[in-house]
């Protein structure tokens, strides 16, 4: 079960988007809130898997959010999505260098906000990954060369990272580099590791702030 805690300050909304998600048999809506206000106690007391927060909001914005509960939280913070009305947005752009696992727009067919959830949680997918560059290709800051920990990786796993970075899927980038796909996927997860990256959206920030891509 996906537990999910909605954070929008638009009552008629987030109930919408709860009915969507509570209609599925493997999500469950733990905790809506109209405010990000205290939002390191609500996710303590529900304990969700996903965040779904809106990242305009009166008071604290979903970046702020986003950056206070990785802070107070670090590697126990639930994956975050945040809620854009446009998809290159340079808040959302911001939210996802604060640590958000990516957006997902408001006008999104509910299938589609599914899959995105369903993603996140399982921590395997990059949610719409050419949108992701699109928006730092816009909004995205560059800086200079990766520090050491680039460093540590080695040939194949930098060929990989450029390829997941670019929004290949694990079975794509096996084709391409004549693996399978689970030995894409171990490299994946010492990729992460190796860089602290909590997930493949923070991949394709990464690559893209440090020139790779």
């Amino acid at each position: 079960m996906i537990r999910v805690a909605l954070i929008d300050d638009q009552p008629l909304f987030r109930g919408g988007i709860a009915m969507i998600l509570d209609s599925q048999p493997d999500v469950e809506v733990v905790a809506q809130e109209s405010s990000a206000l205290n939002l390191s106690s609500t996710v303590r007391a529900s304990a969700p898997d996903v965040i779904l927060m809106d990242v305009r909001m009166p008071g604290i914005d979903g970046i702020t959010a986003t950056r206070q509960l990785v802070a107070d939280l670090g590697d126990e913070t639930p994956k975050i999505l945040v809620l854009t009305t446009f998809d290159v947005d340079e808040a959302a752009a911001r939210a996802i260098e604060a640590g958000a696992s990516g957006f997902v727009l408001k006008d999104a067919q509910p299938e589609f906000l599914l899959a995105s959830v369903r993603a996140v949680a399982d921590g395997s997918q990059v949610v719409a990954a050419s949108a992701t560059r699109r928006l730092f290709e816009r909004h995205g800051t560059r800086t200079a060369r990766p520090g050491p920990e680039y460093d540590t990786l080695t040939v194949r796993e930098r060929e990989i990272l450029v390829r997941a970075a670019s929004g290949l899927s694990n079975a794509e980038i096996a084709q391409a580099e004549f693996l399978s796909e689970a030995t894409v996927k171990t490299h994946i997860s010492r990729i992460l590791a190796k860089l602290s990256l909590r997930d493949r959206v923070q991949l394709v920030v990464y690559a893209y702030e440090h020139g790779l891509v």
